[in-house]
């Protein structure tokens, strides 16, 4: 498994906790949306921050795309 696919886990793992989500919700939500994209794009940033700013920064991610 490549470190970016481990990473992704990690960020769907902690939203789901953060959104008190299933996982099963948060891998759909993750697809429909384009949030594996979007970690996978800005891997080099996001994986040298905390778990509560990569939650916040999908949160915004999600928000410009009108999902909460």
């Amino acid at each position: 498994m490549s470190k970016e696919t481990e990473f992704a886990v990690f960020c769907l793992e902690n939203y789901k906790t953060h959104r008190k989500m299933s996982g099963k919700s948060v891998l759909k939500l993750f697809s429909d949306y384009g949030v594996f994209d979007y970690i996978e794009d800005f891997y080099d940033v996001l994986h040298t921050t905390g778990h509560n700013y990569i939650n916040n920064n999908i949160d915004m991610y999600l928000k410009s795309r009108g999902v909460f």
